[in-house]
């Protein structure tokens, strides 16, 4: 729910004529904000020390940048273009862009549930592209059906 939120208002945003990195930016910062807050009262400790070891900074670079903010100026560019309902539609092909890369990079083998997920993954999409009638059954459907 918090994520369909999430992408109408970045479409609204984006229909004012707000930048997708700026937009993102100030989001960051709000979340972060709100955040912050919450620590208290979890178990989280923090020390200088911990900023001074290379592979911490290192993490802490590629999360915020490649995998948090870059990965959400793509999202919202997504929306500004498409639309966030044909946006969100797309998002369930990151299991099979992650099993191919997998396949392709790893070397990992393609295991036949993966496939068959693969498949179902991609009718899905298709369907759910497919223009409707009047009655709601899409078009693919009862053109077939009157050749039959």
């Amino acid at each position: 729910v918090i994520w369909a939120v999430y992408s109408t208002l970045t479409k609204k945003i984006s229909a004012l004529g707000h930048g997708t990195v700026q937009s993102t930016r100030r989001t960051f910062f709000y979340g972060i904000l709100f955040m912050v807050p919450a620590l208290a009262f979890m178990d989280f400790y923090v020390t200088p020390a911990q900023f001074t070891d290379m592979k911490n900074i290192l993490n802490l670079l590629f999360l915020g940048l490649g995998a948090s903010a870059l990965c959400f100026v793509t999202w919202n560019t997504g929306v500004k273009i498409l639309g966030p309902v044909k946006t969100s539609v797309y998002i369930y092909m990151v299991p099979i862009i992650t099993t191919l890369t997998s396949a392709l990079i790893l070397k990992e083998p393609v295991t036949i549930p993966a496939a068959l997920g693969i498949i179902m993954t991609l009718a899905g999409l298709f369907l759910s592209e497919q223009k409707t009638t009047k009655k709601g059954e899409p078009k693919i459907w009862t053109t077939k059906m009157k050749n039959v």
